[in-house]
């Protein structure tokens, strides 16, 4: 389907980013008040990965003698990508990303904190091969694209969740996010083949941990957070992670935002060769009179028309767009021996939707537009279960990485008794929209209408020649079955397929640092009935078999690093086309062709600057369609950019230990709405920064966290969307 908690300062002069928007000058005057005041006293502990702290004179009070004792400074060492680090990769097992060969990014907890990132594009802000169309506070309906293509795989801890339209997953509970570019099919199954984005949750802590964090973002959302974990009685015992958030108030584009998050992380050793594990989350997410969302099928003209963002303008005040996302993983790790290991994994996920939003075809550069409420529920479900066995064996000098595995994966939709899509107002960009939602919407649910299931066994083995060379082969038989019930057990039109998908890989490592590989590797796209918004709705599109050839080279070490990887990507065609009757029909013809090369790059110029740089160019194109569809040979397929760039910087400022800047800069290169290739979405360039500051508060280890995200105010489209005015956030986290 569809598809103030922190306390007042005086601020010794004011700034002001944005005229119209008081809280915003508030926001920057408080942070540049604490960076003053905090600097006028030494901070005591350093808070935060990667920073610059020192450790201040202690007294120890004896009647009236004072004793002090030294100064201890602290420096951390920048830590280059970070390649070393290991990411679970599916059918693969688990591996250090400089030994996987595809490229994939990890962002990891510091990072997202650091940045305040609340949004799937701003965790993944620098790197140009990740784009989304939609903007902070928004349901994030257009979705994720990397290299161009479309992602409508998302996973937490290994168990697949349907994320790619309503809603942001909530970031307090995650760990790290990755996202693996290209086909991910053999190692997850099913998907699509723009890539996979796996959160991995919060897990228990050794140490006892309990931090809490506040937040403000104009023009007045506010949030606190608490994180705790520990072991309930030392080593060896239950450990636990615990996260709780509520975030509510109006975003800079006047949407109103009211959230609720729980998430529970248990891990219990069992003896010494078994640890049972459970994680879950509950969250409840409500957002209310968000900006339109725009269609340009209809649009005259021969440019877009100025945006705007006098977002109350271009809001329905009662809309609104609610979510209640459950998630739970428990499984059983077993150590084998020295070298083997097995876990079996199960998990659910259940997302409930429930749908007040407007959106609105916009008709001519003056502006003008007719709007539509979209009314509908939905609650989706996916069950998972893998079992996986991960070791080492030799075969005379060879030593074989081996991973086998089998799995079951089952989906099901449900949806509501009614779906209202109606033209109930018309406005202009730049005119007050007056409109109100007054009917009585119906969320009851019907009976479920789809129910998709999917086996799977796969095995891969990576065999390493000496210490420099490797060669990885991988399999995974799939068995694809989709029910297409329409609210009747008894019925079935749906369809059942099935494939074998390979991979196949060559590294080459000269030391620990740099890698080269070579890789190709297939997979299956599920087949799908077409959704109600089409004509056509109902029709049965194919099941197609995606390919994907990447070669590449990976650099790493403490001072500075580099991802460099040339791509092909060959996929069956999909045409969204508005036909001659003023009817939108989706169908399933040629192919689209993605060829690229993408640069990812850090370097540590000193002690004090790091300083990054990335940039993805694609070459992507529609080939071989039928005569009907001649008009769409050669065209750029909607939603890819020729061009990603991106510079950022981080910068530990001398003299005033724990203080860093930090900002990017990113080129978005210009995108066809649609594959008819006639109306064209403007690049544009947007700056952010943000500062950190670890001092201590009452004696407790705190950290000061501050962002300006579009920096300049740049106004832009993005795809359908307005884009993301000015916008400032706060956050104070100390550590108890």
């Amino acid at each position: 389907m569809p598809p103030s908690l922190l306390p007042a300062v005086r601020a010794p002069r004011r700034v002001s980013l944005v005229p119209a928007s008081g809280c915003l000058r508030v926001a920057v005057g408080f942070a540049l008040a604490c960076m003053a005041g905090a600097a006028l006293s030494a901070p005591q502990e350093t808070a935060g990965d990667g920073q610059s702290g020192t450790t201040q004179p202690d007294a120890s009070r004896h009647g009236d003698e004072v004793t002090e004792l030294d100064t201890v400074s602290v420096h951390g060492e920048w830590q280059g990508l970070g390649l070393d680090a290991t990411a679970g990769t599916g059918a693969l097992g688990t591996r250090s990303l400089i030994d996987t060969p595809f490229s994939v990014t990890v962002v990891g907890q510091e990072d997202i904190a650091r940045r305040q990132a609340v949004t799937i594009g701003q965790i993944f802000i620098n790197d140009p091969s990740v784009y989304t169309a939609d903007a902070a506070a928004t349901t994030n309906w257009w979705g994720l694209k990397i290299r161009g293509l479309g992602v409508r795989s998302y996973y937490i801890d290994g168990v697949p969740l349907l994320m790619e339209w309503g809603g942001e997953f909530p970031v307090e509970s995650v760990e790290s996010v990755q996202a693996l570019k290209g086909l991910g099919g053999f190692m997850y199954g099913f998907g699509s083949p723009g890539g996979i984005i796996s959160y991995q949750l919060k897990k228990p802590t050794d140490a006892p941990l309990l931090s809490t964090t506040f937040g403000y973002r104009n023009d007045s959302v506010l949030s606190a957070h608490v994180d705790a974990g520990g072991r309930v009685a030392g080593p060896g015992s239950l450990g636990y992670r615990l996260n709780a958030a509520i975030e509510h108030g109006d975003a800079y584009n006047s949407a109103g935002v009211d959230r609720k998050l729980v998430s529970l992380a248990l891990e219990q050793p069992i003896g010494d060769d078994f640890t049972w594990h459970i994680e879950g989350f509950h969250e409840d997410s409500e957002l209310t009179g968000e900006p339109l969302l725009f269609y340009w099928d209809l649009f005259e003209g021969d440019r877009l028309p100025r945006p705007t963002y006098d977002y109350r303008d271009v809001s329905v005040r009662n809309s609104f767009y609610r979510t209640e996302t459950l998630h739970g993983t428990t499984g059983l790790e077993w150590r084998i021996g020295e070298d083997w290991n097995a876990d079996f994994t199960v998990g659910y996920s259940r997302r409930k939707h429930y749908s007040n939003k407007m959106f609105a075809d916009l008709l001519n550069e003056e502006g003008d537009y007719w709007g539509s409420a979209y009314n509908f529920a939905g609650v989706l479900r996916n069950t998972f279960s893998q079992l996986l066995v991960q070791g080492d064996l030799w075969t005379g000098t060879v030593r074989h990485q081996l991973a086998l595995g089998a799995e079951y994966q089952r989906a099901t939709d449900q949806w509501g008794n009614e779906w209202y899509w109606s033209n109930d107002f018309n406005g202009n960009l730049y005119l007050p929209q007056t409109f109100l939602v007054t009917r009585d919407i119906d969320f009851s649910l019907a009976p479920i209408e789809a129910d998709s299931r999917q086996k799977a066994l796969f095995a891969s083995d990576t065999l390493h020649f000496g210490e420099r060379w490797q060669a990885i082969l991988g399999v995974r038989a799939t068995d694809f079955e989709m029910l297409d019930l329409d609210g009747d057990p008894d019925f079935d039109s749906g369809y059942d397929t099935s494939a074998t998908t390979p991979t196949a890989a060559l590294i080459y490592k000269h030391d620990e640092h740099v890698a080269v590989y070579a890789s190709y590797v297939e997979s299956l796209e599920a087949g799908n009935r077409v959704d109600e918004i089409y004509a056509n709705a109902g029709e049965l599109l194919d099941a197609t078999v995606s390919k994907q050839g990447e070669f590449g080279v990976k650099y790493d070490t403490a001072r500075a690093g580099f991802t460099v990887a040339a791509f092909r990507v060959e996929r069956a065609a999909q045409i969204d086309e508005l036909r001659d009757d003023g009817l939108r029909y989706l169908t399933q013809d040629g192919l689209t062709l993605y060829r690229g090369l993408e640069a990812m790059g850090s370097f540590g110029v000193s002690d004090d600057l790091r300083l990054g740089l990335g940039a993805t160019w694609l070459d992507a194109s529609i080939e071989d369609v039928s005569p009907e569809y001649e008009a769409y040979r050669g065209n750029r397929p909607a939603g890819a950019a020729r061009l990603q760039a991106l510079a950022n910087a981080e910068y530990r400022v001398p003299g005033v230990e724990g203080l860093s800047l930090h900002g990017n800069v990113r080129y978005f290169g210009d995108a066809w709405y649609s594959d008819e290739n006639r109306v064209l979405s403007p690049s544009y360039t947007l700056a952010g920064v943000g500062f950190q500051y670890a001092t201590a508060l009452g004696g407790r280890p705190a950290l000061l966290t501050g962002n300006v995200n579009n920096l300049f105010n740049h106004k832009y489209w993005q795809l359908g969307a307005l884009g993301e005015a000015i916008n400032a956030s706060l956050g104070l986290r100390i550590d108890w």
